[in-house]
């Protein structure tokens, strides 16, 4: 765990950033040719340590290119031709047999995923895939070379260093094909994450009325539609909320009055109904609360809105002002439509606005009455 978290946060800030993504992999493809200058130092091979000299001044160079986020793409052809030139120069010095063109391989992957990242018009692909093909050329006629022409330097050293330099250069080529290929998993995953996010907000703003931070219209449209389906199994009310006298609010105080008075309402409501239903902004000051169960559990949260509306104090411009709200309650009955039961609501409130307002409206009441 202590070095895999390590390992996680570098491929992560690679997705991340661009700059340090390039800056890594350049700064691991120049610590192999480090290793290659003293390896081919202790080989007596001079023209591969000058060869790999000049690499890693290339990749030096790279990177200062990068950090004054200067032409990728310029970085990226000088490393795919370096990688090249590295393996037609490593096969003629000292033959096939040390594993060297096989990191022409890893370019093939290398191409699509550099390509794919910083080419952004149609070509990208289709260089992508003459850069491969190229590849491909490459380590064939490296592996023609080998069959036809003997190596220049004839070296005579054990098998054991024969075998270590080419499970040397085993390691770093497919510990280059997996830091490219972890990168771009972590990217894939980053971008994920990033629709995933902005799915949820651009659902958050299809589905959730932008100043009370209820639920719109549309979406009460569904969860009606939901309530209706599983009506036997939970029953449920419709209760309609208007605040008194908001018209009276906004002449008086302003607009800006009027939406902080709707949007403490609506944090009231919400809060009450809880897990017990869903609250949505129907229209206007209108509020439409789904509440499951019977009559006397929504009128229960109903008086308890009414009553922390009425007795709430809204700071308006350094004035204190009140309001309350007149509330309509009735219960969904089998066999009738959902247009229905709003209408019964509806009505229900009206009820209240005429005689009183300030109050909750349910059948109970109208059949006290």
């Amino acid at each position: 765990m202590m070095i895999v978290d390590p390992i996680k946060n570098i491929l992560k800030r690679g997705a991340e950033s661009a700059k340090f993504k390039y800056s890594l992999i350049i700064s691991a493809i120049g610590m192999v040719h480090v290793c290659l200058v003293a390896l081919f130092s202790f080989l007596q091979v001079l023209p591969m340590v000058l060869i790999n000299i000049g690499s890693v001044t290339t990749y030096i160079i790279c990177l200062v290119v990068i950090r004054q986020d200067g032409d990728m793409r310029g970085v990226f052809y000088a490393t795919y031709l370096e990688i090249i030139v590295q393996s037609f120069a490593a096969t003629i010095c000292i033959g096939w047999r040390f594993g060297f063109p096989q990191y022409v391989i890893a370019l093939v992957p290398f191409g699509y995923y550099m390509c794919h990242a910083l080419i952004e018009d149609k070509r990208r692909y289709t260089i992508a895939t003459i850069l491969g093909l190229i590849a491909f050329g490459s380590f064939v006629s490296c592996r023609l070379l080998s069959v036809f022409f003997g190596p220049v330097y004839q070296l005579d050293i054990p098998e054991a260093v024969e075998l270590g330099v080419y499970i040397f250069n085993t390691f770093c080529n497919f510990g280059f094909l997996f830091m490219v290929t972890a990168i771009f998993l972590v990217e894939m995953q980053t971008a994920t994450n990033q629709l995933q996010k902005q799915n949820a907000i651009l659902d958050t703003m299809a589905n959730v009325d932008p100043l009370t931070g209820l639920y719109n219209r549309r979406s009460m449209h569904n969860f009606l539609s939901d309530a209706q389906d599983s009506q036997e199994e939970a029953p449920f009310c419709l209760v309609m909320c208007d605040i008194d006298y908001f018209k009276k609010i906004n002449d008086t105080y302003g607009h800006d009055a009027g939406d902080l008075v709707l949007r403490e309402v609506a944090r009231m409501a919400r809060e009450h109904v809880g897990q017990q239903g869903h609250a949505c902004r129907w229209g206007g000051e209108e509020m439409l609360l789904i509440i499951r169960g019977d009559v006397e559990q929504a009128r229960r949260i109903a008086e308890d809105i009414r009553q922390e509306v009425s007795s709430f104090a809204f700071g308006v411009k350094g004035q204190t002002i009140h309001c309350s709200i007149t509330i309509g309650v009735a219960l969904h009955q089998g066999g009738n439509t959902i247009d229905h039961t709003i209408t019964h609501a509806d009505d229900n409130l009206y009820y209240g606005k005429r005689n009183g307002k300030n109050r909750v409206v349910s059948d109970l009441e109208l059949r006290a009455g």
